[in-house]
């Protein structure tokens, strides 16, 4: 009952005219900036940082909840049309959404990422607002092993039904653990495969992999089509209603609410971000479709491929938030970067956050629902518009896309470095394209790769050498014999392909 008080007090707050202004403002601005392939989320709430300097903290938090999502909206627009997301939590999105995309029915699968994002955004911030304990205690279970376990889990179930093969799999998840390794050794300050070079000291940042791999990459895939077909392609002009079908809707419906369930539980513990259960809702929908003999997923574009990804990934962002208001703990790099606006006002997130800045916080809570609904608003009309990007001639625009990733990449450290690394990582991309070796398994190894091995070096520290510390909790157990179920089905479903 107090939590409803606290809440209806936080919605008067939102609601004066200022403050709606500061969430359109915040709404606009960040999807605006997740659209830019390099950029994404996180970066849009970097880069915003500093136009809250002049605000109250109340009127500049109330802004970054509409940026905090609003990045995430744009993230799935730019994976949508031009299969380059802005961050790396829309990658699962765009796999399924850039078909539909491809298939004339981009305003759909715009549509479709934006009733998700709304539908699992709200749930996870209904359940921060009641459930807040019961996350933070979920949060508490886990230590070294269970992160280590959680970690094997998310690179073995991706590799393994994600790809078509399990082999081309595992070659794309080494492949992801060779660029996670580059850099020093967070252990022991030791370098590894710097080639003796300063530059490579802080490792190769996930942005630069995610848009030399997946904008660098599909431009070359892109040209080499065009130039074997005698020039530019002509694209399929996007149609229809972005709003969903009575059919459509039965088709959402389940995997929406089974995307929000993966992806709530994940944003109170830090494994990354929202990339794992994103995947993990992408892998769910994949064998529900190969049961069901759904032919459209993997070719034309499967909604629930949309649908669930993108309900996952907001959920994610949302009780990501309640782990950073009531542990001080960021879950992912958007979280990080709210801790630096807390700070900025002297404010330290945690458990005693809610009794010294209530009147902060309850707002900010508010202002998360508030932000939701103009986003979906703002979004939804605007889809068929935001598809409109694909009548563009598919010279120019890719064109277009390889120089704004570009000048994203070099935003991140204004290094010419990462632009070269960014081109070398593409042509790698555009090899496994061409050899049909899946990019999934790389992003994740390369985004997680770190987290696992400081966990696993941690838990061998902690019980001084003995390996059966991965196994000495119900949870691990629990999580490993669910993988090893996982894959005996995947091989199977394989061989059966196979024959």
């Amino acid at each position: 009952m107090d939590q409803l008080i606290n809440l209806a007090d936080g919605f008067a707050v939102a609601f004066t005219p200022q403050n709606l202004l500061f969430l359109v403002i915040g709404a606009i601005l960040g999807t605006a900036v997740g659209v830019l392939p390099g950029l994404g989320s996180a970066m849009a709430v970097a880069l915003l940082l500093p136009v809250t300097f002049s605000l109250d903290p109340t009127g500049a938090f109330i802004m970054f909840a509409s940026i905090y999502f609003g990045g995430l909206f744009g993230d799935s627009t730019a994976g949508i049309l031009l299969n380059t997301p802005g961050n790396s939590s829309a990658i699962a999105t765009t796999f399924e959404g850039h078909r539909m995309a491809k298939d004339g029915r981009a305003a759909k699968a715009l549509g479709t990422s934006a009733i998700g994002a709304f539908i699992g955004g709200t749930i996870a911030c209904v359940l921060v607002v009641f459930f807040a304990p019961y996350i933070v205690e979920l949060a508490k279970v886990f230590g070294p092993a269970e992160y280590f376990a959680l970690a094997v889990f998310a690179f073995v179930a991706i590799s393994a039904v994600v790809a078509d093969s399990i082999v081309r799999g595992l070659v794309a998840l080494g492949l992801g653990f060779a660029l996670a390794l580059v850099g020093i050794d967070g252990m022991t300050g030791a370098e590894r495969f710097t080639g003796g070079s300063p530059v490579f000291f802080d490792g190769i940042s996930i942005i630069v992999v995610t848009v030399g791999l997946l904008a660098i990459g599909e431009v070359l895939h892109v040209a080499g089509h065009i130039r074997r077909a005698g020039g530019p392609g002509k694209l399929v002009a996007p149609s229809g209603s972005p709003l969903l079908s009575k059919r459509e809707w039965r088709q959402a419906l389940p995997a929406f609410l089974r995307g929000t369930a993966f992806g709530v539980p994940f944003g109170a513990i830090p494994v990354g971000g929202s990339e794992v259960p994103t995947f993990l809702a992408y892998g769910t929908e994949k064998r529900l479709a190969r049961r069901r003999g759904d032919t459209d997923f993997g070719s034309r574009g499967a909604i629930q491929g949309v649908a669930a990804p993108e309900a996952a990934g907001n959920a994610t962002a949302g009780s990501a938030m309640g782990a950073l208001l009531g542990l001080g703990l960021p879950t992912s790099a958007t979280a990080a970067m709210m801790i630096a606006a807390f700070q900025q006002y002297g404010m330290q997130p945690g458990p005693l956050l809610f009794e010294r800045s209530g009147d902060l916080v309850w707002p900010l809570l508010a202002s998360l629902f508030l932000g939701l609904i103009i986003l979906l608003i703002i979004n939804l009309p605007f889809a068929a518009v935001w598809a409109k990007l694909l009548l563009i001639p598919r010279h120019y625009l890719y064109a277009g896309i390889t120089v704004v990733a570009m000048l994203g990449v070099y935003a991140i450290a204004s290094r010419v470095v990462d632009l070269w690394l960014a081109l070398a990582i593409g042509v790698i991309g555009f090899v496994m394209r061409r050899f049909s070796i899946p990019l999934a398994p790389v992003l994740i190894a390369a985004i997680l790769g770190p987290m696992a091995e400081t966990q696993m070096r941690r838990a061998l520290a902690v019980s001084e050498g003995d390996p059966s510390i991965f196994v000495s909790s119900p949870l691990t157990v629990v999580l490993y014999a669910l993988l090893a179920i996982i894959v005996t089905v995947s091989i199977l479903q394989h061989a059966r392909h196979a024959r």
